[in-house]
Parts: C-alpha cells; sequence; structure tokens
C-alpha cells in the first residue's frame, strides 16, 4: 500500500504555548506526504493537568455549566481536571468500549483523524439524569476533523442536555469548522497546532499554508 507508514516517527517536534506553558509535540506522519503533531495528554504529568483544568475553567465558568462531559480515552483526564477547577463534581464520560453496564447505551458513531475506521461513542443510560436539562460543556484534548467531537455533541443532545460549550486544549488546523457548523462557535481552547508537510528533500516537515 502506497500511503502505508511503518513508522510513523519523524524525529522532528512542534513546540506550542499552551496558555503560557510551552510543550513540545512529537511530528507524526499519517501518510507519506502529511504530518500532524500529536499531544498525549496521559503522558504530560499531573501539573500539565491541572494547569489545563484551570485555564479551561477560566474561560468556562461564565457560561455556569451544571456538569462536564468527557470523551474516553484523552477526553478523561480534560473532563476530571476541569470539572475540579471549576468546584463541581459529577461529570460524565463518553465511553467507546462496550462494557457490561453500556449493553443498552445511547449510541453514535464517529470517525477519528487518530483511529482507524468508525468507532462508536456509548453514554450510560443510568448517566441520563446528570445530563437531562442540564447546561453541558463537553471537552476534549485536541479537536482536528471535528468528527468525534461533533459525535460527543449529538449525544449527549440525545440525552435532553444543553450544550453551551466546547472546551479543548488544542485546536488542528480548520477542518472541524466546517464539520460543526454553528456548533463551533461553542468553542474555547487554549492553543492552535497546524498540520504539516514535507518540503524539498530534505525529509523536512513544515506547517502546512493555511492551517
Amino acid at each position: 500500500m502506497p500511503d502505508e507508514i511503518l513508522d510513523p516517527r519523524t524525529g522532528q517536534i512542534w513546540t506550542v504555548d499552551v496558555a503560557g506553558r510551552p510543550v513540545d509535540l512529537p511530528i507524526m506522519a499519517i501518510k507519506p506526504d502529511f504530518a500532524i503533531s500529536l499531544m498525549m495528554v496521559i503522558d504530560l504529568g499531573v501539573r500539565f493537568g491541572e494547569h489545563i483544568g484551570r485555564e479551561l475553567a477560566r474561560k468556562l465558568e461564565p457560561l455556569k455549566p451544571d456538569i462536564i462531559v468527557g470523551t474516553a480515552t484523552l477526553g478523561i483526564p480534560v473532563a476530571i481536571e476541569v470539572t475540579r477547577a471549576l468546584g463541581l463534581d459529577d461529570y460524565v464520560i463518553l465511553q467507546k468500549s462496550p462494557k457490561l453496564h453500556l449493553a443498552n447505551a445511547l449510541e453514535q458513531r464517529i470517525s477519528s483523524i487518530t483511529s482507524k475506521g468508525e468507532q462508536r461513542l456509548l453514554l450510560d443510560r443510568a448517566a441520563g439524569p446528570l445530563l437531562e436539562g442540564k447546561r453541558v460543556v463537553v471537552v476534549d484534548d485536541v479537536v482536528a476533523s471535528g468528527s468525534s467531537l461533533k459525535g460527543s455533541l449529538d449525544l449527549v443532545r440525545k440525552a435532553g442536555a444543553e450544550v453551551v460549550g466546547i472546551g479543548v486544549i488544542l485546536t488542528e488546523a480548520h477542518d472541524w469548522r466546517e464539520t460543526l457548523g454553528e456548533d463551533q462557535a461553542l468553542i474555547h481552547s487554549l492553543a492552535h497546532i497546524p498540520q504539516f508537510e514535507k518540503t524539498g528533500g530534505d525529509d523536512i516537515w513544515t506547517p502546512i499554508s493555511g492551517t
């Protein structure tokens, strides 16, 4: 397969300022001529989690959310830290694995730029009372294509929630704007990252213009 990448690591990094905290992200090739900078929030430590929770909470507090919703797996620490920083207690996690207690879950199909194939988002029906009629903020680590986030929004709305905001650590490029449509206005983020292309014959990855 001509587009298959045996080792996506390029050996290059992209440094992004996340609300005053510089973070070095490895540039990972998805195709021979296309790459992204990868943030694994679960690998960045407790202090980073506290930092992004506090900074996102500052942006989201004026929305007066009743509850925070995050998506497994990388959205879990974001949801926990934002909930903590807002002084709330309960939060809801949308799962992707069909665990025993999710046999009768509400379901939404999604796709992601960093995952192969279609996935499912699952909402435990027991969490319904936490969402129905409530002011909800959906959080995640990164929004790129916007497909995963749109699926999250659709699912919590199925449960009767009013989505008053979206909090992400990073926005990536701009494809998410078209995917989210009017919901793009709900986005609150801490930083932006571009996507990358290879230039010349030196295997140097540079930001794609306009991303």
